[in-house]
């Protein structure tokens, strides 16, 4: 199904969603409003999850999550009739830790004791690095961004532990310049690039292999940019190897109620 990003609302795509007319990435819809990845895991392990997102923040930031265990929604502000179980267009569900399934709703396995979280997405500052005129080539080419697992540790909270997780975007050095001044402006959703340049300065030995996503494009005269990204987060769940939880496919994201410039510095 095509889409008209600029004549919907983030509760009709929500709505379309939910009743599976839809079930593609949702990159391009609503411009100017956050879309955000999804992590829920069993309460027992909510404290402790939280508390790795707050230890390191700029990776894992956390826009939101469950008031009680077991509901289905989040607080109003972030989605207006929200049911986590199908407002999504894909699904990803692990059991300890491996990948179990793909599916477009997870009505069938809720479980009484989840809690869920809302983490900040790089799709805000896409946004905005795009209205400076300067080219987001994972867009650019349809892709996922590419992701990759640096050598540069996290700081663990209990069962949670990974090393940083990277977005990267190639860019001629007056356009990183650029963006890192526009970057400056969402320190809740990623801030500015953590590095640029040479990738092997933080571990990442073929930039044409990511972790995660999809390799693009580097054209001459660019340099590799690379962003704190939230993929953190899932890394830290998945070596936590807890015995059921479930995020967002890949570009399959929470459209959120909540406009980027709310969250922006100005």
């Amino acid at each position: 199904m095509q889409h008209n990003a600029s004549l919907t609302t983030p509760y009709s795509i929500r709505m379309m969603i939910r009743n599976e007319d839809y079930t593609g990435k949702t990159s391009g819809f609503v411009p100017g409003m956050i879309q955000a990845n999804l992590i829920v895991l069993p309460q027992q392990y909510a404290l402790e999850f939280l508390q790795f997102c707050q230890a390191n923040r700029q990776s894992c930031p956390v826009l939101a999550s469950s008031k009680v265990a077991g509901a289905t929604d989040l607080p109003e502000h972030v989605a207006f009739d929200l049911d986590l179980r199908s407002d999504l267009s894909g699904y990803r569900v692990f059991k300890h830790g491996q990948l179990f399934n793909e599916v477009a709703n997870v009505k069938d396995i809720w479980r009484d004791d989840y809690i869920s979280f809302a983490l900040a997405s790089s799709l805000s500052f896409e946004e905005s690095i795009r209205n400076a005129g300067i080219e987001v080539r994972n867009i650019t080419e349809l892709k996922n961004a590419p992701m990759y697992l640096t050598n540069i540790p996290c700081e663990a909270v209990g069962k949670f532990a990974s090393n940083l997780v990277v977005s990267m975007r190639p860019m001629k050095p007056a356009d990183a310049i650029r963006a890192i001044q526009i970057c400056c402006r969402y320190p809740d959703m990623h801030g500015v690039p953590i590095h640029f340049g040479n990738p092997a300065d933080i571990g990442i030995k073929n930039i044409n292999r990511p972790t995660f996503g999809d390799p693009v494009t580097i054209k001459e005269g660019e340099v590799p940019v690379f962003w704190a990204s939230s993929a953190t987060a899932e890394v830290a769940m998945m070596n936590a190897r807890i015995d059921s939880t479930i995020t967002q496919r890949p570009g399959h994201m929470l459209i959120t109620d909540i406009k980027n410039s709310d969250v922006s510095l100005f």
